[in-house]
C-alpha cells in the first residue's frame, strides 16, 4: 500500500505546498495499485476513449515535465506534448497504452524525485523562464499550486475509472 500523508512536518509555505503535491502524486499511485494490465489500458467511458489509468499517469508525468522543465527552467520540450495537434491533442494519453502501467508509474516517480530537488533549490517567488498564454511568467509557487490542482483533478478521474473497471473505491 502506498504511504501518503497530507499533514506537513512543518507549517512553512514550501513544506505545505510540497507535502500536498507529494500527497496528490501518492494518491495517483495508490489508485493504480492492484489494477490488472488489461484494465490499466481499458477505457470504460465510451465518450472518452483516451481516459485510461495508463493515459492519466502518462499525462500527469508529462504535464509536470512541461511545467517544471519547459516553462519554469526554459528547457526545450522533448516530451510527447510537443506533438499535440487539434486532431491529436493528447498524444501522451493515446500512446500510454503501449507501455505497462508499472513502467509508467516508475518513470513518474523517478521524475517526481528530480522535481523535488528542483523545487528545493529555488525560491518560491522565482519567475519561470517562459511565459504563459497571456505573456506573464508564473512563479514557482503558482506552478506548484497548478500541479496540485491538476494532479488532484485527475485523481478524481482515476477514482471513477477504478470504480467502473473493477469496483474498487476509496483509494
Amino acid at each position: 500500500m502506498t504511504e501518503r500523508t497530507d499533514t506537513p512536518p512543518s507549517w512553512d509555505e514550501r513544506t505545505q505546498l510540497t507535502t500536498f503535491l507529494d500527497y496528490a502524486r501518492a494518491t495517483a499511485r495508490a489508485k493504480c495499485e492492484g489494477l490488472s494490465p488489461e484494465d490499466a489500458r481499458r477505457s470504460p467511458l465510451p465518450g472518452s476513449p483516451l481516459m485510461t489509468a495508463c493515459g492519466l499517469i502518462s499525462h500527469l508525468r508529462w504535464v509536470e515535465h512541461f511545467w517544471l522543465q519547459v516553462v519554469f527552467l526554459g528547457a526545450e520540450d522533448d516530451g510527447p506534448l510537443v506533438h499535440a495537434t487539434d486532431e491529436d491533442p493528447d498524444p501522451e494519453m493515446r500512446t500510454a497504452v503501449d507501455f505497462p502501467l508499472p513502467q509508467l508509474l516508475d518513470e513518474y516517480e523517478q521524475q517526481n524525485a528530480v522535481h523535488r530537488r528542483l523545487v528545493a533549490d529555488h525560491p518560491l517567488d522565482t519567475p519561470a523562464k517562459r511565459s504563459v498564454r497571456d505573456g506573464r511568467h508564473p512563479d514557482l509557487r503558482w506552478i506548484l499550486l497548478h500541479l496540485i490542482e491538476e494532479t488532484s483533478r485527475h485523481n478524481g478521474h482515476l477514482d471513477i475509472l477504478r470504480e467502473l473497471l473493477d469496483g474498487r473505491t476509496g483509494s
